[in-house]
């Protein structure tokens, strides 16, 4: 039997992660949250590794505010390069297969048709330079492991409430004309639809870099459109701009499209058209909402560190 340990298994992904293992009857799965253990400190993740052995580890946990970590580039580098050599380390000492998420911010967006795999990464911010540094770590270190580079992610775990789509919904309520950019081109991915991607590759005797991700592909202009489409908001008015008159404090790549051709090669189907996943995405969030009501689930208070 696997057993798996998931870092940020209170996050957004890892949640989902969760979920899906703990109905695999071939696999145990071990959840860990930076209270269990925070992956910058060597020592806890020795110890943790060597308490419950798992055979496979997927890393989920992450610094993943864009603009925070132009702020403040040495916790992105402690947690997303520093905390990921540390979990690869011990993984060569244990002989644990790991999978690592990674993101398509490790291309500088200059290009015009997807990213594959082997394109070269030139990443133009710190938290993309930051992930492929922990990238670089991981294939150093060991033989037998697959990162997985996604792309927009949202999804219904941890701490929802600052993914894209319920960032629209509430920015709406106070505001019905919205300007998004028009100029930065990726693929928006689903959590529920990436974590039975991540559960099955843990079967996969293949290794490498995999990029995963729903498939077409949209501007957050585009995006947002189709949120409120979806979500019956005819109130709210979503107007283009371009990069040059939004401010924040990290530069996006303004073409991030990632290929996906090597995962669907593997021959387990691919992931869903974005725009399908966000009609189910609200299915989901008005149970998802409805269980927390009832105080069943809630926001996960380390949902900023997990991926």
């Amino acid at each position: 039997m696997k057993r798996v340990l998931v870092t940020g298994s209170d996050g957004m992904l890892g949640s989902e992660v969760m979920r899906l293992l703990a109905r695999d009857r071939g696999a145990s799965a071990i959840p860990t949250t930076i209270d269990m253990m925070d992956v910058t400190n060597l020592a806890q993740v020795r110890d943790v590794l060597d308490r419950h052995r798992p055979t496979h580890l997927i890393h989920t946990a992450a610094f993943t505010h864009v603009d925070t970590a132009e702020k403040d580039p040495l916790r992105a580098y402690s947690i997303n390069a520093e905390g990921t050599k540390n979990l690869a380390f011990f993984c060569r000492e244990q002989d644990i297969e790991m999978i690592y998420l990674s993101t398509d911010y490790v291309f500088s967006g200059k290009g015009t048709t997807p990213y594959t795999e082997d394109t070269p990464p030139s990443p133009i911010n710190v938290y993309g330079r930051s992930k492929l540094l922990g990238e670089e770590y991981v294939a150093t270190l060991l033989e037998r492991y697959k990162i997985v580079r996604t792309s927009w992610l949202n999804g219904l775990g941890g701490d929802y409430t600052r993914n894209f789509i319920e960032t629209m919904l509430r920015i709406s309520q106070s505001r019905t004309t919205l300007s998004l950019v028009s100029d930065q081109i990726g693929r928006p991915t689903f959590t529920f639809d990436l974590a039975p991607a991540l559960v099955a590759l843990l079967d996969v005797n293949s290794y490498g870099i995999f990029h995963v991700c729903n498939e077409g592909e949209c501007s957050w202009y585009d995006f947002a459109r189709e949120i409120f489409a979806v979500a019956g908001r005819d109130d709210v008015e979503v107007k283009p701009i371009t990069s040059d008159h939004f401010r924040s404090a990290a530069r996006r790549p303004a073409y991030s499209v990632l290929g996906t051709d090597r995962y669907d090669s593997l021959g387990m189907g691919t992931l869903p058209h974005w725009q399908s996943s966000l009609r189910r995405y609200f299915r989901r969030r008005e149970v998802f909402q409805a269980a927390a009501s009832r105080g069943e689930i809630g926001p996960s208070p380390h949902a900023e560190r997990m991926a």
